[in-house]
């Protein structure tokens, strides 16, 4: 007669539990070891400076004094100060006009290259290779462009019979257009670059099936291609947005905020205030002011697509 024996799970194998039954969570630290080194990073340079910059908005600190404590007597300043609203003015102007412009032209760029056949490599690096320029070569390089009488721009408005005495860059009225113009051409290649990248990446049998049930090029542009980049599309327009807010080395360099106060953008007004007015708590309250814009800004965009992507399930 055989006997069977019963195994018993050993004490390892079975969970850790508590007096109350609950099982017992076991801590394991490794991970924390391998953030470690980043935590560190973080918190020396992005935490420490953002609670440092808030104290120093409180203060009257100079560029190279600590000053008084003011309390929210600089914040009440930044939002009497006419030419802040005018640089946060220009900012938000730059970015209504840039952002669907640079969203529209890397998404057609990259349609049309996507379609290309024979040297498609040379169209890739073509369209990018300007978003690898430092700013100051795209501001020399547009500065004589736009040159009065003898640029490129006015030539080629007088090569078609068009009145080429244009301030692209004197005239109040055309100067944030000219920048806007200069922005695209100089940033474009990297949303080309993720629109390409998300072109490439959908499925080819979608398009054969459709081609099986009849539909045309724009029937299968419309109804497959722009709907499968639409999560790209929401990173592009999150990126451009933020990339546009934050605009400075182009127009510091091409106009300085010119003329007058008609293209300075709230970057350049915080580096006068503290750099050249040695006003450095009063322009700490600025920055966060603008800090604050920009965080309520993403909140809205998180909010728009964590909705639209709710009702794409």
């Amino acid at each position: 007669m055989a006997v069977r024996s019963v195994a018993r799970p050993s004490r390892r194998d079975t969970p850790a539990s508590r007096p109350d039954g609950a099982p017992r969570r076991r801590h394991d630290w490794t991970g924390l070891l391998f953030v470690l080194p980043f935590l560190v990073f973080f918190v020396a340079f992005l935490v420490w400076p953002l609670l440092a910059g808030l104290g120093t908005a409180t203060t009257s600190a100079g560029l190279s004094t600590s000053g008084e404590f003011v309390g929210l007597d600089n914040f009440i300043d930044a939002l009497r100060d006419p030419d802040v609203w005018t640089s946060l003015g220009n900012t938000l102007w730059f970015t209504l006009l840039s952002t669907p412009i640079l969203v529209l032209v890397g998404l057609v760029l990259a349609l049309l290259v996507h379609q290309l056949t024979p040297a498609r490599w040379f169209w890739r690096l073509s369209f990018f290779a300007p978003f690898l320029l430092p700013s100051s070569v795209v501001a020399l390089i547009f500065v004589w462009i736009f040159q009065p009488d003898f640029g490129m721009a006015d030539g080629m408005l007088a090569a078609i019979g068009l009145n080429p005495g244009i301030g692209w860059l004197s005239d109040p009225s055309m100067a944030m257009f000219s920048i806007v113009l200069t922005t695209t051409w100089w940033t474009v290649g990297f949303n080309f670059l993720l629109y390409l990248a998300a072109l490439q990446s959908i499925p080819q049998h979608f398009y054969e099936a459709a081609a099986i049930d009849g539909a045309g090029d724009w029937r299968r542009l419309w109804s497959i291609t722009l709907p499968l980049l639409g999560r790209t599309t929401g990173l592009v327009v999150v990126l451009q947005l933020l990339a546009s807010l934050k605009v400075f080395d182009q127009i510091y360099l091409m106009t300085s905020g010119g003329p007058g106060t008609s293209t300075i953008p709230v970057i350049q007004y915080v580096y006068e205030i503290g750099f050249t007015n040695f006003r450095v708590g009063y322009a700490s309250a600025i920055s966060y002011l603008f800090f604050a814009l920009v965080l309520v800004i993403a909140l809205v965009q998180l909010r728009l697509f964590g909705n639209r992507k709710e009702s794409d399930r």
